[in-house]
C-alpha cells in the first residue's frame, strides 16, 4: 500500500489500488463542505503526492453521493476564523482557498474528479482546477458566491481559462445560477456524464497507467502551459472579494438570500 493511504486524515479517506490513489472528502453530514480543515488536508495530500512518483493518476470525489455543497459557512464565519480569513485574502501571495483547488493542476499525475450530488461554490472550483470532470447527470453545479454577495475567488481565474468560455464563466458568476450536469457538459463545465461516474474514472484511470507516467505529465504540463495566467489574476481575485466583504450590498445580499423583496442600494465600486 502506498505510503499515502495510510496518513490519518480528519476529513478525508484516502486508499490506493495499485497504482491509482482515490481522494474522498468525507464530511457527508455537510454535504462534503469545504472547512478549513478540509482545505488544510487536501493541500497536505496533495503534496504527499507529487513525491510520490509510483502514482500514475488520481481520483477526487466526495462521500456519500455528493461532491462539495461549497464552503462551510459556518466554519467561515466562526469568530475564530475571522482573522486567518481575512489573512489569507491580504497577504500578497496565493492563498490557502486558491491554493485547495490550483495545487491540483500542479500534481505530476492526471486528476480526475468524479462528481455526484452537489458541486457548487468551492465544490465547482475545486472541481475545475481538475484535468477531467466525470459526472452524474443528476448533479447539480454552480458558480454560488454571487447570491452571497461575494465574488468567486478560489482561483476560478486560473482553473476556468481555458475550460470554460467567457461568457459562460460571467453568466453563471454573476446569477449564481444552478445547472444540471447535462447542461453543465454542453458549457464545457463537465467532461463526461455517466450513470456511474467513478467506475467511468477508475477506468480512464487505468488507461492512463498504461502509458509511460512521463508522457502523461507532459501532456500535462504542456496543455496547462497554453492557458497559464499572470498570477496577479489572484491577487485581482483578493481585492475584489475584500471589497465585497466590507461593501455595502454584502448585507443586503444576505438578507436576499432570506428575504426575495430586499433591494440593493447603488454600485459602490467602479
Amino acid at each position: 500500500m502506498h505510503t499515502i493511504a495510510t496518513y490519518q486524515y480528519e476529513t478525508l479517506q484516502v486508499s490506493a489500488t495499485d497504482d491509482i490513489l482515490t481522494v474522498t472528502i468525507n464530511r457527508p453530514e455537510k454535504k462534503n463542505a469545504m472547512s478549513f480543515k478540509v482545505v488544510e488536508e487536501l493541500i497536505a495530500v496533495a503534496g504527499r503526492i507529487s513525491k510520490d512518483k509510483t502514482i500514475r493518476a488520481v481520483i477526487l470525489n466526495g462521500a456519500e453521493g455528493t461532491f462539495c455543497a461549497g464552503i462551510d459557512l459556518g466554519d467561515l464565519n466562526h469568530p475564530k476564523n475571522q482573522v486567518f480569513a481575512l489573512w489569507e485574502l491580504i497577504k500578497p501571495w496565493q492563498s490557502s482557498f486558491q491554493r485547495v483547488c490550483l495545487v491540483w493542476r500542479d500534481v505530476p499525475v492526471p486528476v480526475i474528479a468524479v462528481l455526484e450530488g452537489y458541486c457548487i461554490g468551492a465544490g465547482l472550483q475545486l472541481a475545475l482546477a481538475c484535468d477531467i470532470r466525470i459526472s452524474h447527470p443528476d448533479c447539480k453545479l454552480a458558480i454560488m458566491e454571487a447570491k452571497w454577495g461575494l465574488v468567486p475567488d478560489m482561483g476560478l481565474t486560473q482553473s476556468g481559462f481555458g475550460v470554460v468560455r467567457a461568457d459562460i464563466l460571467k453568466e453563471l458568476a454573476m446569477t449564481a445560477r444552478i445547472v444540471s450536469a447535462e447542461q453543465g457538459k454542453e458549457l464545457g463545465l463537465v467532461s463526461h456524464c455517466s450513470e456511474t461516474p467513478l467506475e467511468q474514472a477508475q477506468q480512464l484511470a487505468a488507461e492512463f497507467a498504461e502509458r509511460s507516467p512521463d508522457a502523461v505529465l507532459a501532456s500535462k504540463r504542456v496543455i496547462n502551459a497554453m492557458f497559464e495566467q499572470s498570477a496577479t489574476t489572484l491577487y485581482i481575485e483578493k481585492v475584489w472579494q475584500l471589497k465585497m466583504m466590507f461593501g455595502r450590498n454584502r448585507k443586503l445580499a444576505l438578507r436576499k438570500a432570506k428575504q426575495a423583496s430586499t433591494v440593493f442600494g447603488k454600485r459602490q465600486f467602479r
